[in-house]
């Protein structure tokens, strides 16, 4: 291949590369107002939600504290948007030091780590209600892929060939793959849900989150797709 005709592959791979980033900004930017009214809807959805749910917090602090040994609120380092990772927010349902023998694993139907009552705040969602503090933080957003932890993502990244793009947006309390789908509990489980995902992040708009908060609460009140 002489001089001339590398010169042009290149010079034709250079307008490539052009035209692509012209239409991710292009997407970025008709995207905007989305993502500053999503914004501006988690933190009003926040702060809506501890006033309604406060009862439920109040309840599940108690109710820990009384049937369980330890704090009452858990933290984990999970990966969030781009990568970055932050500290979740919980209420904790296993036993102290759950995973101190067996290291990361996912939750099982029977999981014999769970505290008493453990299972109806998973099953129920009450466990996930402090996680309305990483929205406010911005860590979080109240629809979006579930964040998972370090361990797995790293594992996940090379075993899932498109994972790391649902890192692309803030991880979300709730999400598609959420309300359609179960708790992982097998590789096929998360193969099925990085197609919810990458399917969300396509098609993100109000009435999309809209959708997916109604099938949230049919979720959290007949226990249907949820663990």
């Amino acid at each position: 291949m002489d001089a001339n005709t590398l010169e042009m592959i290149e010079e034709l791979k250079g307008n490539l590369i052009e035209e692509v980033n012209a239409v991710d900004v292009e997407i970025a930017y008709e995207r905007k107002p989305y993502h500053i009214v999503k914004r501006m809807t988690d933190i009003g959805g926040s702060v809506i939600a501890f006033v309604l749910l406060s009862p439920f917090f109040i309840f599940a602090a108690l109710f820990i504290k009384i049937l369980s040994k330890g704090p009452v609120f858990f933290r984990q380092t999970r990966v969030g948007q781009y990568g970055k990772t932050f500290e979740i927010y919980k209420f904790r349902t296993m036993k102290v030091d759950a995973e101190k023998y067996s290291g990361p694993v996912w939750a099982a139907k029977n999981d014999d780590r769970l505290i008493p009552g453990g299972n109806f705040l998973r099953k129920s969602k009450i466990d996930e209600i402090p996680q309305f503090i990483n929205v406010l933080k911005g860590e979080m957003s109240i629809i979006g892929p579930r964040p998972e932890r370090p361990f797995f993502v790293e594992r996940l990244k090379k075993q899932i060939p498109d994972y790391e793009k649902r890192l692309n947006i803030k991880p979300g309390i709730t999400g598609l793959a959420q309300v359609l789908h179960r708790a992982d509990e097998t590789i096929k489980d998360v193969r099925k849900k990085i197609k919810y995902d990458i399917l969300y992040i396509k098609r993100m708009c109000l009435w999309t989150d809209v959708i997916i908060l109604a099938r949230t609460v049919r979720v959290v009140l007949t226990g249907i797709a949820a663990r």
